[in-house]
């Protein structure tokens, strides 16, 4: 009797010993796959600038560029896209509601505010300034100038983005180096339609700045029959800053003796 009882223990220790090496697998999840809402090429064209990411972690930037003999300084916050620019005659803002002018003394403003005040920032934040929301990416015929073929990303704006949501761009890259070298571009602010012109601009030079590539020189062209021609003057930037940090907001701000541009 004591024997069988022995034998019960023991196959009923044994048996809990075997349950619990038993594991219960469950199927793995498949892994989440999340699609870029940029083309595959435009990806590259970030990375090769520094990448998407790192320009999306800054807040500020600020830019000088000689125009007519005086050194212009543009400040703009990278979220809210508030603006300043600052010339010894003027001061132009956008303090996230209204555009302002500010005569500083009595030089008469030559230029539309409201189609410059952001103007040359958003040549300057190329390629990045083409992450922007609302922007519908396609495939453009390459760009050959001098012998060198460069492929092209057309750029246009779902309705009612911006300014002049009719205005159409054309980015041309380095198919080895995938750096942007070439910018087309349309200009509808003062006809309101679609215009049929192609303007161009070239990004000759880049220069890093807080391990983002930004422009250093950008050469204007003229151009004939949609496509460029000659040299016809050229934009240089220095002084570049580019921060995390939120910029004082109350330089943006409508000066009181300024003039609000409707």
């Amino acid at each position: 009797m004591k024997n069988v009882l022995f034998l019960l223990i023991a196959i009923s220790v044994f048996s809990c010993k075997d349950a619990k090496k038993e594991v219960v697998t469950t199927p793995a999840e498949p892994e989440k796959v999340v699609e870029s809402k940029y083309p595959e090429n435009l990806e590259k064209i970030f990375e090769a600038h520094g990448g998407l990411e790192q320009w999306k972690s800054m807040r500020f930037l600020e830019f000088t560029m000689e125009k007519n003999g005086e050194n212009e300084v543009t400040s703009t916050d990278l979220r809210n896209r508030k603006s300043l620019i600052e010339t010894p005659n003027h001061a132009l803002g956008f303090d996230g509601n209204q555009v302002w002018l500010q005569n500083k003394n009595d030089v008469e403003y030559k230029g539309k505010p409201k189609f410059y005040y952001n103007l040359m920032f958003y040549f300057y934040a190329m390629p990045f300034i083409l992450a922007d929301d609302g922007i519908i990416y396609g495939d453009a015929d390459p760009l050959v100038f001098e012998g060198k073929s460069y492929p092209g990303i057309s750029i246009a704006y779902k309705s009612g983005v911006g300014e002049s949501p009719d205005d159409e761009y054309i980015l041309y890259y380095n198919p080895e180096t995938y750096k942007m070298e070439w910018l087309g571009y349309t200009v509808t602010f003062f006809t309101q339609e679609k215009a049929k012109e192609w303007h161009f601009r070239k990004y000759s030079e880049w220069q890093n700045v807080a391990g983002v590539l930004l422009p250093k020189t950008i050469v204007r062209y003229n151009y004939e029959n949609n496509l460029p021609t000659t040299v016809h003057s050229e934009n240089h930037f220095t002084d570049v800053k580019l921060s995390k940090e939120k910029p004082n907001q109350d330089i943006f701000k409508t000066p009181e003796n300024a003039q609000v541009i409707e």
